[in-house]
């Protein structure tokens, strides 16, 4: 069996059971220097989940994988990238290139659906798990990924499973690409979070059910003669969906992005989306309370922010939470060599000891 059906077919077992196998929440900063960062989280409820960093230079090479687990037409980098990987180096979930151009996978199951594969169209398909990749090795801009896609049949490599995709640039540009009937939907995103489904235009409708919320303590109120006053600080968010279902975490990241403060440069701004996303970690427990997996420490795999102005990508996982990074500037894309290794180096979390 080639390798690659051995990593989807990984993919097929954890999302069997249940949708909320996978569960991503994405946000994006600016800040005051104008820097732009695009951080998410990662979920994967049943075991722990392989990935790796991924290098890919200018002129390598990729194999397109097809549903009927046949090798597709050879795509040669345009640019070169690196990204975040899933089950095996080939899934690109997140990742930026050398122009500034980011894109990230969430998985979209039951709202969206892909055309049909057809194999005489094998030399225009890509699978959906390797997208990701195709747009960064392949485009520099939002629109240059548009204008490829028309000319790809987009199909799914693990029946039943939909992805949609978030894409940003470091001129501020953010989009939502959904495929729904074979179709191609783009939405602007002005609000700046992305989780899975619904629909993003489904999440939007719904943030109107929390038009009340507002930063700080609600104000001293009365009911006849008895004074009502807040039981506690931050009364302002009474209502804030606290659950780890998609339209709560997505209401839940909209409004922690709407009220973050501003930051005074990108690695400020870097740091407060990893303290904003902490809110979305999820317990191995609150996913699937009958089952036992003692080496998982969280659902939440890892979580990565990428500064598109700085050409940085940082992350964490939850075998070791120190953050770590890849500084683009220092890779010669035209000379390096394709190279990927697994996101953490060791089973243990790195303790700093103090002494007295």
């Amino acid at each position: 069996m080639k390798k690659w059906m051995m990593g989807l077919l990984m993919l097929c077992a954890a999302q069997g059971g249940a949708s909320s196998a996978w569960g991503c929440t994405g946000i994006a900063l600016v800040a005051k220097d104008g820097s732009r960062v695009q951080g998410r989280t990662i979920e994967w409820a049943r075991e722990r989940l392989p990935s790796y960093a991924v290098c890919i230079p200018r002129g390598h090479e990729m194999q397109m994988m097809l549903p009927d687990g046949k090798v597709g037409s050879t795509l040669k980098a345009r640019w070169g990238a690196v990204g975040l990987a899933v089950s095996q180096p080939d899934f690109i979930a997140e990742g930026i290139n050398e122009r500034g151009l980011s894109v990230g996978l969430f998985f979209f199951p039951r709202y969206g659906s892909y055309e049909s594969y057809q194999p005489a169209r094998a030399s225009e398909t890509v699978g959906d798990l390797q997208l990701t990749a195709w747009m960064l090795t392949q485009c520099a801009t939002i629109d240059e990924v548009k204008q490829g896609l028309r000319q790809l049949h987009i199909v799914g490599l693990n029946e039943g499973s939909v992805i949609h995709w978030r894409l940003a640039d470091a001129e501020g540009r953010q989009e939502v690409l959904e495929i729904v009937g074979g179709e191609q939907h783009w939405f602007t995103n002005s609000v700046g979070v992305l989780a899975n489904g619904p629909g993003f235009a489904w999440h939007l409708t719904n943030l109107n059910n929390y038009v009340n919320l507002y930063p700080g303590d609600a104000p001293i109120g009365m009911v006849g003669n008895f004074t009502l006053r807040p039981i506690s600080g931050s009364s302002g968010m009474l209502g804030l969906p606290g659950d780890m279902t998609s339209p709560s975490r997505f209401v839940r990241a909209a409004m922690l992005r709407q009220t973050a403060p501003i930051q005074p440069d990108g690695w400020s701004a870097v740091r407060l989306c990893f303290h904003l996303l902490n809110s979305f970690d999820v317990p191995v427990g609150l996913e699937h309370p009958m089952y036992e997996s003692p080496d998982m420490l969280s659902a939440t795999q890892w979580t990565s922010v990428i500064d598109l102005t700085a050409l940085r990508v940082y992350y964490r996982t939850a075998q070791q939470s120190t953050i770590r990074c890849i500084d683009l500037h220092s890779i010669d894309f035209t000379t390096a060599a394709y190279a990927s290794c697994p996101l953490d180096d060791g089973e243990e979390e790195p303790v700093k000891m103090l002494r007295w």
